[in-house]
């Protein structure tokens, strides 16, 4: 067995199973109804950073410019890692507002079905 491998085995015998369920259990502040608006919400913005994202992809089909992106093997993998983090920049400081209407969607589709 290699250094790295006993020290991960020796790291995990050491972890306290009381510390992992009360690092896994909910807050117990939070009802159910606050769970699912958070997670329709976070779905929401997920769904208008996945449409903003193809939407800058299609901005820069055909650029091949000078400078760190333009031309050569990789230009297509970063120009993706950058069409991503625009995405979601333009998300987290409020998007285009398609990410209000989905979460709407969602919570009626909860309220429907939960009827």
């Amino acid at each position: 067995m290699t250094s790295v491998a006993t020290a991960a085995s020796s790291a995990l015998t050491r972890i306290d199973p009381t510390m992992l369920r009360a690092a896994s259990s909910t807050n117990p502040t939070t009802s159910p109804t606050q769970t699912m608006q958070a997670k329709a919400r976070a779905k929401a913005e997920d769904f208008e950073a996945v449409f903003l994202n193809s939407m800058f992809q299609q901005m820069y089909t055909g650029i091949d410019g000078d400078g760190p992106f333009g031309g050569g093997t990789g230009v297509g993998v970063w120009r993706s890692f950058l069409t991503d983090q625009f995405a979601k920049s333009m998300v987290k400081a409020g998007g285009i507002g398609i990410a209000d209407d989905v979460y709407r969607s969602l919570l009626a589709q909860q309220e429907i079905a939960t009827k």
